[in-house]
């Protein structure tokens, strides 16, 4: 069984395009679930991040403040700002746009700590960004897309603050309590999360594409090389901020990817909850889903060769 789990973990990005492309040319595969499943999937899966989190992990936050302040700040400052200009750039509808900025604002994603540890990067560093990038996310997520979107849409800032606490950050809680109190359970399961991960990762990006299919087929290809701009400029930019500031190689890479790799399923999530009335925009969330997975494997393979 841990043979088999390993493999799907090893293969999630593979995983990732082949559910999205079996959603997209055959919708009725996925569209009979519902997009309001999305949110309990994404609850699971910070639910497992909250089981592997350790002591150490929050430690790293508090010994290394400079380091994850650096982080933390290029988050929510380079992403933000690359979605908001890549949209204006490209003259996206307001929908869509809305996406693009819905993934900008989001915390970095977990997958950006397997990407910087197959990278060589620093991955104590990455761990760290990523825990303190989902512990801001209440406040500042909802805040920049106010700052971003809010001439566009109406944004419920104290609804969203309430649904990233109720799908992100109760999960994770309630993963370090049963940790903390069932240590020997959680040792037990703890070597299946990956691959569990990776399968509702790939779920949540299949339920998004079958229910928008016709859509994407008509006109997707603006919103591909809006979230493929977005995702490589990031990961640019990031390392370039590592460069400027002369940051050892390593921690380099660990900005790189954690600035371009965001937490898109949360995006996705946010825009079922808060943006029914624009139904496009859970679709830059779910294709970022895809590619990032595709980008951050071979961004691994060209770091860990410098």
């Amino acid at each position: 069984m841990k043979r088999i789990c390993n493999f799907i973990a090893r293969w999630m990005g593979a995983l990732v395009v082949v559910v999205a492309a079996v959603a997209l040319l055959v919708p009725q595969s996925l569209n009979w679930i519902s997009t309001y499943t999305i949110n309990p999937m994404l609850g699971v899966i910070m639910f497992g991040m909250g089981l592997t989190l350790s002591p150490a992990d929050f430690h790293i936050v508090l010994s290394r403040p400079k380091d994850i302040l650096l982080g933390c700040l290029a988050q929510f400052t380079v992403m933000p700002l690359l979605a908001f200009l890549i949209s204006w750039a490209l003259q996206l509808p307001n929908e869509l746009a809305l996406g693009v900025i819905l993934v900008g604002c989001c915390p970095g994603g977990t997958a950006s700590n397997v990407i910087t540890y197959l990278a060589k990067g620093d991955l104590a560093l990455s761990v760290g960004m990523t825990a303190c990038s989902t512990l801001l996310a209440p406040v500042l997520t909802p805040l920049l897309v106010w700052l971003m979107a809010g001439t566009m849409v109406n944004v419920d800032t104290i609804g969203m603050l309430t649904s990233i606490i109720y799908v992100v950050i109760a999960p994770i809680v309630a993963g370090l309590l049963c940790q903390r109190f069932m240590p020997r359970a959680t040792r037990s399961v703890t070597p299946y999360l990956p691959a569990l991960s990776s399968v509702v990762i790939a779920l949540v990006v299949g339920i998004i594409v079958s229910h928008n299919a016709s859509r994407l087929l008509l006109g997707g290809a603006i919103v591909v090389a809006a979230v493929v701009l977005h995702n490589l400029l990031g990961l640019s930019v990031g390392y370039a901020i590592g460069r400027l500031l002369r940051l050892p190689h390593p921690k380099r890479v660990a900005l790189s990817i954690e600035v371009g790799m965001q937490n898109s399923g949360l995006a996705s999530s946010l825009a079922v909850l808060h943006f029914a009335a624009y139904p496009l925009a859970t679709i830059p969330g779910a294709i970022f889903s895809v590619w990032h997975n595709i980008s951050g494997a071979l961004a691994a393979k060209l770091y860990s060769r410098v």
